[in-house]
């Protein structure tokens, strides 16, 4: 029998495989992105310039640029800095905070290639964004010899739980409000709408020890600061737009509940 005259699998078949073979990587960059996006600190893992062929682990807050990658702020002296002007290739690994049985949730290594922010108008769009999620950098950012570093995505390993298991190639996405048009935002909510602020802190239920203010926004939801801790709220659809930020947040201040959709995949 002639190569061509095999015969083929049903095309119902290869389509529905290809149709819910895409839906899961779909849905787990997805939830990747949103732990991501959940968290801001992780373990940095960079290659040991001390003791050769060793990974060299250490924990470090960030928060995610203008194109979605975490940004880190570290001191020239630390170990990691040292490693990384050796080499660039590192991971940032990250688990969901506060599980009892950290098997059962989602957790997520991010594979990439370190750089130093070395452009001035770069530095500046990264200190004005940092500085929101992190204030009490502002002291000592340049006092201490302090530098901004982004982590370059090559590739993602995301565990969802148990048996949730996949390499994940396209992960981050852009935010189309970083720089001015997310300042502008974030300001006014928070010289203006502190009450909407507190509604969606009590529809969260979110810890309410301090007054919470509008840390970030991006296209699938909004970070909160609470004291030194950061929590992201997801919009009830991604928004493109200030307009459509506008009316996402002026929906959630009249919400009774959180929208059930978004609670499914906080």
């Amino acid at each position: 029998m002639a190569c061509w005259d095999l015969p083929q699998l049903p095309v119902r078949f290869i389509d529905g495989f290809y149709i819910r073979s895409h839906k899961l990587s779909v849905e787990a960059a997805k939830n990747a992105r949103q732990l991501l996006l959940k968290e801001y600190r992780g373990v940095l893992s960079t290659h040991s310039k001390a003791m050769p062929g060793f990974p060299f682990g250490s924990v470090v807050p960030y928060c995610l640029d203008e194109q979605g990658w975490p940004l880190i702020l570290i001191s020239r002296i630390a170990q990691h800095t040292h490693n990384l002007q050796k080499d660039p290739k590192c991971s940032l690994f990250v688990g969901e905070r506060g599980a009892e049985d950290v098997q059962a949730v989602g957790r997520l290594t991010y594979l990439a290639e370190a750089e130093k922010l070395e452009d001035e108008a770069a530095i500046e769009a990264a200190a004005v964004r940092y500085y929101r999620y992190f204030p009490e950098s502002q002291s000592y950012h340049k006092a201490h010899d302090f530098d901004f570093w982004v982590l370059k995505p090559v590739r993602h390993r995301f565990i969802g739980g148990f048996g949730a298991i996949h390499w994940v190639d396209q992960l981050t996405l852009a935010n189309p409000f970083a720089g001015k048009a997310e300042v502008s935002m974030v300001e006014h909510m928070n010289a203006d709408h502190a009450k909407a602020i507190a509604h969606y802190v009590e529809l969260a239920g979110l810890p309410k020890t301090e007054p919470a203010q509008l840390a970030g926004i991006d296209t699938e939801g909004m970070h909160l600061r609470i004291g030194q801790g950061l929590y992201w709220l997801p919009f009830q659809a991604p928004c493109n737009t200030p307009t459509q930020v506008r009316e996402a947040l002026v929906f959630l201040a009249h919400a009774e509940h959180w929208p059930k959709n978004a609670v499914a995949d906080a």
